[in-house]
């Protein structure tokens, strides 16, 4: 696969991503009010990303180091779509999102337990980590000795070193008639055809990398950015920028296995998404970056 020369001198699961310029966010936004534009161009100096999402085996490390307890099991529920519950547990739920009335708040459903109480990751461990806020995102990376990625950084590293291109891969949804991501087929939010070989998560590793070597950089799990949302922008040349200096909610990234073009078309590199940052779902995960290799794997810039 094109791009395997990064993998070079960097420890399993992550790969370096090399520094350079980049034309940043689209100047034909698929949903202008996400702030999906203007195009501008960006540096980025170079870092070493996970090459995938944080699995469950992952996320269950740092719970056992360190007793971590997520925001989804503090607030006592989280949010699940619909289609992937049990009856039992959807005859509990009185009360559903009005805007979008697939997404039930659950009691019980939390990073262990994705569809609620009466579900467990026994066979799941090699998936996305779901139902973790930003808050519980920033706490496994600072962990990890890593970080979260700008939406810069992010950006940059999901476009593969391809210029201008919807996709990690290109501008072809399906090269040559093949999935390339974790997407939803057939009509949202009623049916679901799998065709792409699964109807909710998938394997962190499963279809083709792009040409940094990263897996599922848009669908299967939205990924959380450490930046504050915002959709004005400016289009003068950046450096490593990081966002705004406050805000109310954190930019997501890479569309989900829910993405689909009818509905939410955001499993472009240019598009994004925001939640307040201790939401969670059943969709929700991320993976963390780092500027340098570290005694014990990777540190950031200033870590002890």
């Amino acid at each position: 696969m094109e791009g395997q020369d990064h993998k070079k001198d960097c420890p399993e699961e992550m790969v370096l991503i090399p520094a350079g310029e980049f034309l940043m966010g689209t100047n034909n936004p698929g949903i202008p009010q996400d702030g999906e534009g203007p195009q501008r161009r960006v540096h980025v100096d170079q870092f070493y990303m996970d090459v995938h999402e944080v699995s469950n085996q992952d996320f269950q490390k740092f719970v056992n180091a360190t007793g971590h307890v997520t925001e989804a099991e503090k607030f006592g529920d989280s949010f699940v779509f619909e289609g992937l519950l049990s009856e039992a547990v959807k005859s509990q739920i009185s009360q559903a999102v009005a805007a979008a009335p697939w997404w039930l708040p659950v009691r019980g459903a939390d990073w262990s337990h994705p569809e609620g109480p009466d579900s467990n990751i026994a066979d799941r461990m090699d998936h996305p980590v779901l139902h973790v806020s930003w808050s519980d995102a920033t706490a496994y990376c600072t962990w990890a000795g890593k970080r979260l990625p700008t939406e810069a950084e992010w950006e940059y590293a999901c476009r593969g070193g391809l210029s201008d291109r919807l996709y990690p891969w290109g501008n072809n949804l399906h090269p040559k008639g093949q999935h390339y991501a974790n997407l939803w087929q057939g009509e949202f939010p009623t049916y679901n055809t799998g065709e792409d070989g699964y109807t909710k998560t998938s394997p962190v590793m499963s279809f083709p990398a792009n040409g940094y070597g990263l897996y599922n950089m848009v669908g299967n799990a939205w990924e959380w950015t450490s930046d504050w949302w915002n959709v004005h922008h400016t289009t003068d040349e950046l450096h490593n920028p990081k966002g705004p200096e406050t805000g109310h909610d954190r930019v997501k990234k890479g569309g989900s296995y829910m993405c689909h073009k009818s509905y939410c078309y955001r499993y472009r590199c240019a598009a994004r998404s925001q939640n307040t940052p201790d939401s969670s779902a059943s969709n929700l995960g991320f993976r963390c970056i780092s500027e340098k290799k570290g005694r014990n794997g990777f540190q950031v810039e200033g870590a002890l």
